[in-house]
């Protein structure tokens, strides 16, 4: 997508939100000075996201060496890094309603699964004060880490369906039936979501069948091929986090804020769901059928 493309996208939502949020916005009692900025909310949500989108790493060599030099003619009213730092906070309310825009639809075939952001170094942890009450220690199959887990459930098309934001040390399936509230059909996942619990809560409430793989000291079990076909291609959740972490940038140990965290985390799902081609698994009546 282009800046040009974004921009028209993101102001669009800030048009129809905007007056919503101040209508249902509590006041204080106090007059408060509303000073015209330099910069539109749209501008910042579009610089923000267009970062997550370029090749920088570090956000203020991004503002500085490509925003302020190359971006004038198409942002004329720029500021310097300090205060756009300032603007970031207040753009965390409509970042969340703006990644459900980015979400894709239902398709009756949907894969849940979850990966770690990491927030400091192993080492640091014990001293680590910047998420102090929010993150915890959790472990996985590769080890310990400590910061949250971001659960997340997507389509054989790789859009983001729902997702959810946890502490690491909170079980898998828990955030799971809240997960699935406006889905349907069946819901693969890899043996952390195993449990008859939470299959029959799905079934029942939700009509949604949840199928995962055996676990080493379960018996076999009779399954349809189509259903055993797609477990297998579950690995595209791999390639959907690799762009995550690698291309949008979704995890780094350098957060001065929670605010900024969670604003960071929002951007690069943005981003990804605006990415034109995803890693998709091209299903089709006959992919699903076994070979003559």
């Amino acid at each position: 997508m282009s800046l040009l493309e974004l921009f028209c996208h993101v102001d669009d939502f800030c048009q129809s939100f905007l007056p919503y949020w101040q209508r249902e916005q509590l006041a204080s009692g106090w007059r408060q000075r509303h000073r015209a900025r330099g910069l539109s909310l749209s501008e910042v949500l579009t610089i923000l996201i267009l970062f997550h989108q370029s090749h920088y790493r570090d956000f203020k060599a991004y503002y500085s060496e490509h925003v302020l030099q190359h971006l004038r003619a198409e942002f004329p009213g720029l500021v310097s890094y300090t205060r756009f730092v300032e603007f970031i906070p207040e753009t965390l309310i409509p970042l969340c309603v703006y990644v459900r825009y980015g979400c894709g639809a239902c398709s009756g075939i949907s894969f849940v699964d979850s990966t770690t952001l990491a927030v400091c170094h192993n080492r640091r942890m014990h001293q680590h004060k910047v998420f102090a009450g929010l993150a915890a220690r959790g472990k996985t199959s590769v080890g310990w880490f400590y910061g949250f887990k971001l659960h997340w459930v997507f389509n054989d098309c790789g859009e983001l369906l729902n997702l959810a934001l946890t502490p690491g040390n909170v079980d898998d399936r828990k955030p799971v039936p809240k997960l699935v509230r406006r889905l349907f059909g069946k819901l693969f996942g890899d043996k952390g979501y195993r449990s008859r619990p939470l299959y029959e809560q799905l079934l029942t409430t939700f009509g949604i069948q949840l199928i995962t793989k055996l676990k080493r000291n379960m018996r076999n079990q009779l399954m349809p091929l189509a259903d055993k076909l797609l477990l297998r291609k579950r690995a595209i959740a791999e390639s959907i986090i690799d762009q995550l972490k690698n291309i949008s940038q979704i995890e780094h140990t350098r957060h001065r804020s929670p605010f900024n965290f969670l604003v960071n985390v929002l951007c690069g799902l943005i981003a990804y769901c605006h990415q034109p081609k995803k890693p998709s698994l091209h299903l089709n009546a006959q992919s699903l059928l076994p070979a003559a």
